[in-house]
């Protein structure tokens, strides 16, 4: 049974979109359907040319909840700082004391009917936890049948990010570049929070599009990849391991190549990094730890290092 969320737990959804006319329905559908419903959602179209608008003016019109901004179309799809500056423009004019959590959420999935339910339950009974999601699926394009898109547990991933409100504040929101999904959840490490993620039934959920394939396509996803580690900071041995696992998954060995290009590109042409110097020290630490104990392991070291340390959270 559809009901609020608990006392106090407002949650507020933003979700910058252009063009998504051939996934939003389901995404839409699922979130309305849900057994805890957003107090608010802000839906960004960011120039879409499709019928994009049309649909977003039906909801809008069914849901109370449901808050269109619209953006002047660019002339293009733009992903990573052009998501995020279109989450921004959404924000703008939102108090965000006045809500509990606050979610980034594409429209090109279809989520589980008690997702946000049992995302915040978890995060009630466990107060380290600043940032959660459920597990990516997307469905073979030959066969339909749903395969897991591999993040790992210590992340929450970049369609359904889930944030405590204090969290989120806490770390400075998100970056206005590539790897900005990378950053935040290390960030929410480095002060001391949780950032996880469950492969379970109840949480797993549809992504229409696959993770990383680009407006473009795949290589191009998979090179943005790569740009993004050598911005976020990525030691080149711990680069090279990432891209080897990623190698041995779909699309086999291209999705590793992809990722090593943008990496080595990227440090060719010198491009400026994030510039946060004591984030970047703490990044190339945890994943030397990563590398020698396994990720797993480093995580959960690095966690229990702040059970009786100082805390930023409640």
């Amino acid at each position: 049974m559809k009901r609020e969320a608990p006392k106090g737990r407002r949650i507020l959804l933003v979700s910058p979109c252009r063009d998504e006319a051939k996934f939003m329905r389901r995404t839409l559908d699922s979130i309305m359907a849900n057994s805890v419903v957003p107090a608010r959602w802000i839906i960004i179209d960011d120039g879409s040319t499709d019928d994009t608008p049309k649909i977003l003016a039906e909801y809008a019109a069914r849901f109370p909840c449901i808050q269109v901004v619209t953006r002047t179309d660019r002339g293009k799809r733009a992903v990573g700082p052009g998501v995020i500056e279109a989450f921004y423009a959404g924000l703008e004019g939102v108090n965000l004391n006045d809500y509990d959590y606050v979610c980034k959420l594409d429209l090109d999935l279809d989520l589980p009917p008690r997702y946000f339910e049992i995302l915040i339950d978890r995060m009630e009974k466990d107060p380290r936890i600043g940032t959660c999601s459920g597990k990516p699926y997307y469905p073979h394009p030959e066969t339909g049948k749903l395969i897991s898109e591999g993040c790992g547990d210590e992340t929450s991933v970049g369609m359904t990010k889930f944030y405590r409100t204090d969290c989120f504040q806490q770390i400075g929101g998100f970056v206005r570049q590539v790897m900005w999904d990378g950053i935040d959840n290390h960030r929410c490490r480095m002060l001391g929070w949780r950032a996880v993620s469950w492969d379970e039934p109840e949480i797993r959920f549809t992504h229409l599009r696959p993770m990383g394939s680009s407006q473009v396509s795949l290589w191009t996803g998979r090179k943005r990849h790569g740009f993004g580690q050598y911005f976020m900071g990525t030691g080149p041995l711990y680069m090279f391991a990432s891209a080897v696992f990623r190698a041995a998954k779909r699309p086999l060995v291209v999705g590793g190549l992809g990722m090593m290009a943008g990496y080595i590109g990227a440090a060719w042409k010198r491009v400026p990094r994030y510039d946060d110097l004591e984030f970047r020290r703490f990044l190339r630490k945890y994943q030397w730890a990563c590398l020698i104990k396994g990720k797993a392991t480093a995580t959960k070291e690095l966690d229990d290092s702040w059970e009786n340390r100082a805390r930023p959270f409640a």
